[in-house]
């Protein structure tokens, strides 16, 4: 059951994020003169529907997985008036990047309000204002257990938290890992905290030369906490994280080109380097399946800071992957669009449906590539 609420959970934001980001072209459509016929909760088949006030139908839909605006005219040659086509290019320019903004919006939002509270420090050079600044180091905590091991037989879990060992504070990483590496193949107490509550445990450390006297995976977070200068901590953050998102998408389709051009090769050491150029690429990005069943689960687990610092960061993932120059996305649809106005040449319907319908099953080719990968990962 833990599993299914954390699976909805993802799935809800998912869905929340995505109808923020068709909000945002909706409204912006509207304020450019353009008809917005229809405003989707998940797609079709519908089970409930009404006429708002201003002319738009929303319609609310079986199939959790986002959102759509429909516009009258949404080809780039309608001209008749409230068609999307009969927008000037800047009009057209704000309403296709519309959703991103808002997209970056929410992230901003969300990175601002865990400023005040505690941001996540995940950056070595994430940005702050030193003088409004609060570092906040969190227990050492563990994330994983290896079986059979001393921590495995003492019964400890993921999640806990090492407070002492051997009657000795453990504040670090590297201080719990001196400690026992300082009482290998000793019998030591252990203190731990699960769930707010301190618990100890006897355990005998293993006496090896591999280092893992204890037999656990170790993690320790750090928190940036800010006052008034949590707004520009939030808008740096998002600007980071989108600049690494950017990397790490620049950084799949390397490997994922290079990977498939050497598969063709017939230098054994080369077809090496193009797999593990392809298994780069896939362990490197994850698609609904991967989101859903593995990253949420663990973020619903590791508490509300988390949760909410995920969310930011799939919102800054779906923005950017909404600026790419594919087509069937916001950022090809204008792409396209602004390559024939420079051009000069008329962008006619049929040829934009064969554009779109090209930028669609490349999409589609993607997605199907990650998805086989999140389903890897999984079993």
């Amino acid at each position: 059951m833990g599993l299914i609420f954390e699976i909805i959970t993802g799935l809800f934001i998912l869905m929340a994020l995505v109808v923020a980001h068709e909000l945002g072209h909706a409204i912006i459509a509207k304020r450019n003169g353009v008809v917005v016929e229809e405003f989707g909760v998940g797609f079709p088949p519908t089970f409930w529907s009404r006429k708002l006030k201003n002319g738009v139908l929303l319609t609310l839909n079986w199939l959790p997985l986002g959102g759509f605006v429909k516009m009258k005219g949404e080809h780039d040659a309608a001209d008749k008036k409230g068609d999307y086509g009969a927008a000037t290019f800047w009009g057209k320019t704000r309403i296709l990047l519309a959703g991103v903004m808002v997209n970056w919006l929410v992230a901003i939002v969300l990175l601002t309000g865990l400023a005040v509270v505690g941001l996540p420090k995940v950056l070595p050079n994430q940005v702050t204002v030193p003088s409004d600044t609060t570092l906040i180091t969190k227990p050492v905590e563990i994330s994983v257990i290896m079986k059979d091991y001393p921590a495995d037989k003492a019964g400890l879990k993921t999640g806990d938290k090492v407070m002492r060992l051997a009657g000795q504070l453990t504040p670090t990483i590297s201080r719990l890992t001196e400690l026992t590496k300082k009482y290998k193949g000793q019998n030591v107490m252990i203190v731990y905290d699960r769930n707010g509550t301190e618990y100890s445990q006897q355990v005998d450390l293993r006496n090896s030369n591999d280092g893992n006297y204890l037999g656990v995976g170790l993690d320790q977070s750090e928190l940036i906490k800010a006052t008034w200068s949590a707004p520009i901590v939030g808008v740096a953050a998002t600007a980071q994280f989108t600049w690494l998102t950017i990397q790490g998408i620049g950084d799949l389709f390397s490997n994922l080109f290079s990977g498939m051009v050497m598969q063709f090769s017939s230098n054994t050491s080369v077809r090496q380097r193009a797999s593990s150029d392809l298994t780069s690429a896939s362990n490197s990005v994850s698609g609904p399946i991967g989101i859903l069943g593995m990253i949420f689960p663990a973020a619903v687990k590791a508490g509300p800071t988390q949760l909410m610092f995920l969310t930011a960061i799939v919102s800054i993932s779906l923005a950017v992957m909404n600026i790419l120059p594919i087509p069937a996305l916001d950022g090809g649809r204008w792409f396209v669009m602004t390559i024939y106005k420079i051009s000069k040449k008329k962008l006619t319907k049929e040829r934009e449906e064969k554009i779109q319908t090209i930028g669609f099953s490349i999409l589609m080719g993607l997605v199907l590539l990650v998805t086989f990968a999140d389903v890897s990962k999984l079993f």
